[in-house]
Parts: C-alpha cells; sequence; structure tokens
C-alpha cells in the first residue's frame, strides 16, 4: 500500500434521524457530493418502509428505532430531521452517545429552556452542534461577512425576500419522494389558523435568514412587530424594529412567480445584497454584491451552497479542525426567531383586520422545510 494511500483520512459516517423530503432532496444530495469524506450509513424513520426505501438509495443500514442508530458505531456524525418536537431530545441523545457532531434541522428547540438544556450537555460531553440555517454556511455569504468592513455598525434597513413554489415542486426536481404525507386544508380565516401560519413561516421560513439579520442588529432583544400578515397561499409579510433597526420580512410560495431569495442589508455609506439559490436547488452559492460611492464588489458564485457547506463544517467538526458556533449564538438564534413568531402572532389580536387582510379563503396548512 502506498504511504499517499495509508494517509487518507478515514470515512465519517453520518446517521440521519427522519427520511423525509429534506432527507431525501437536501442531505442525500448533498453527502453524494462529498462522498470523499463522508459516507452515509444508518437512516432511521418512524415508517420502515421509508426507511428501507431511502436507506436502499445510498446502500445504508435502516432502522425504526432512535436508539439503534445511536447504538451504531459506524456511525460518527448525526442529523437530526424529523419532527420540530422532537429535535432538543434528539440532540441531546445524540450528545449523550458520545458522537462526534450533530447537526439539527430548525428549530434545534422550541423554547429557551429546551436551548438552555442542549447547550449544558453539549457543554459538558464535548459534542459539538450545529443548526441547519444553510444560509450561515454559504461560501456567498461567508465572503460578504469578509469583506463588508464596518458595514453593520452603519446598517439601518434589513430585508429578506423570499418567493418560492410550494415545497414538492422543487423537491420532485431534486428526486423522487418517498412516503410525502399529505396536509389537511384549514380555514385561513380563522385567527388561531392565521396566528398558527404566521409562527410557522417565522420558525419555518425566515429563520433560515433571521441568524443573517441579527449580525446587523445588536439590540436583537428589543423586538417590536409593527405589522404582520398572512399571504396565500402560504406566505407573509412582516415589518419589525431591533433597537435601530428597521426590519422587513416577506415571503409567498405559490405556483405562480419566479423563484428567487434576496437578502439586502442598507447602510449609510455602504449596502449588502445577496441573492441565494432556491432552496432544493443544489445549485451553486449566493452571490453577494456590495455597493460603495461609485464601486460595486462582486463575491461568487462559489461551487458549493450552504447546505454542503454545513456538512463541510460538520466534517471538520468529527475531525477535531473545526470552531463550532458558540452556545450563546445558537441560543440567540432562537431566542430572535422565537421573538419574532410571538409578537406577530400578537399583532392578530391586535389588529385581526390587518393580519388577515391577505388571508380570505381555504388554504392547507403548510410545512416549511426550505
Amino acid at each position: 500500500m502506498s504511504s499517499q494511500a495509508q494517509a487518507a483520512p478515514a470515512l465519517l459516517g453520518v446517521g440521519i434521524l427522519g427520511a423525509g423530503p429534506v432527507t431525501q432532496a437536501i442531505h442525500l444530495p448533498s453527502l453524494a457530493r462529498l462522498g470523499d469524506i463522508l459516507e452515509v450509513r444508518h437512516i432511521m424513520d418512524v415508517d420502515p418502509a421509508v426507511a428501507e426505501s431511502v436507506a436502499g438509495r445510498v446502500g445504508a443500514r435502516f432502522s425504526t428505532s432512535m436508539d439503534e442508530l445511536l447504538a451504531d458505531p459506524a456511525v460518527d456524525i448525526v442529523a437530526i430531521c424529523s419532527p420540530h418536537q422532537f429535535h432538543a431530545a434528539q440532540v441531546i441523545a445524540a450528545c449523550r452517545a458520545g458522537k462526534k457532531a450533530v447537526l439539527c434541522e430548525k428549530p434545534f428547540a422550541m423554547n429557551g429552556e429546551e436551548a438552555a438544556a442542549i447547550s449544558a450537555v453539549s457543554a459538558e460531553t464535548g459534542v459539538p452542534i450545529i443548526v441547519g440555517a444553510m444560509h450561515t454556511f454559504d461560501p456567498g455569504w461567508l465572503a460578504a461577512e469578509d469583506a463588508w468592513g464596518d458595514l453593520p455598525e452603519q446598517v439601518h434597513t434589513v430585508r429578506s425576500s423570499i418567493v418560492l413554489p410550494p415545497n414538492p415542486r422543487f423537491e420532485d426536481f431534486a428526486t423522487e419522494i418517498v412516503g410525502r404525507a399529505s396536509l389537511p386544508s384549514r380555514d385561513s380565516t380563522d385567527l388561531e389558523v392565521i396566528k398558527s401560519m404566521l409562527t410557522g413561516g417565522v420558525m419555518g421560513l425566515a429563520i433560515h435568514d433571521l441568524p443573517l439579520v441579527r449580525r446587523f442588529t445588536p439590540d436583537f432583544a428589543s423586538v417590536e412587530v409593527l405589522h404582520a400578515e398572512i399571504v396565500r397561499p402560504f406566505g407573509y409579510v412582516i415589518s419589525l424594529r431591533a433597537g435601530n433597526v428597521a426590519i422587513e420580512l416577506r415571503a409567498a410560495m405559490n405556483a405562480t412567480w419566479e423563484p428567487s431569495w434576496e437578502f439586502e442589508a442598507i447602510g449609510d455609506d455602504a449596502a449588502l445584497k445577496i441573492d441565494f439559490t432556491p432552496s432544493y436547488v443544489q445549485a451553486g452559492s449566493a452571490t453577494a454584491r456590495i455597493r460603495t460611492a461609485g464601486r460595486t464588489t462582486v463575491l461568487g458564485p462559489f461551487g458549493h451552497n450552504g447546505y454542503e457547506g454545513e456538512w463541510r463544517k460538520l466534517a471538520e467538526l468529527a475531525s477535531g479542525t473545526g470552531r463550532p458556533p458558540s452556545a450563546e449564538t445558537l441560543i440567540h438564534d432562537l431566542e430572535f426567531a422565537l421573538a419574532i413568531a410571538d409578537a406577530a402572532a400578537g399583532r392578530v389580536d391586535a389588529s385581526p383586520v390587518d393580519a388577515g387582510s391577505a388571508a380570505s379563503g381555504t388554504t392547507a396548512d403548510q410545512e416549511v422545510n426550505a
């Protein structure tokens, strides 16, 4: 055996809890491009037919038990892609099982108490955790961070604008989805449904950009939602302030508009605009543009997107060569999202006509996994 072959690092084994559309259409294609460093070895789903079918695509073991996956010595990294309410318990169990790193899809906890418990266990066990807000790992965003200078100190307006088709359109472009559940119709004129849709929009879709927003809002704890409404068939328009920064969050998911995902941070003497590739589309990184008087700096696109960036970061962490995000950062990101979601839902009671003005008729309550 050659010395070069002897020096090649061993593949890191990946285990995935939950084999739904996010696993099938996002993580497996991303991992397929990283076969020189990562290998899917175990897939768990409560539906045995789904677990077996999805695992068969990549030659992995399958099971219907979290404990069986966590006990598998071939699994070094655990990805948690289960329903939100199970995230905290599963993150803690993965840390206790002595795995080398954990990826948890957003949100990684449902409240501050769960987040604090996760932080404590991660510190106790030394197992690093990252949350699947893919834009924070996108090379376009990371390049912008390195190049923007004093922009965060001068920003007065931040905008996140998302236009996407319903999830199944891009999911089906990516792969044939096994076991997709149909969602019930709900009356979007009902105030409780409106609240649920606003909360779901923030915690399922806006949450991808909220860690980016927080880079420009040092006073993030003082969140004031000024306006909130839902958009048919799924979406939201939310205006808020955090300290001295005005924030606009807009999203629409329908079958007619051209997909786009834009993030802007506007200051007195400079502005940042980032065009992200749509969710589920494995089409390279975002492109960032930093504008100052008389000059525009274009960064990207680079060769991989934020989904792949997550896995590259996990491989670094599992190998002991990377630095994980601080527990404080993860907790503050979650608290920021929860504060906006709660305040947006609260606007429904404060101004029910305003909050429901774009929501007449009946719609399916969509789960957003972008």
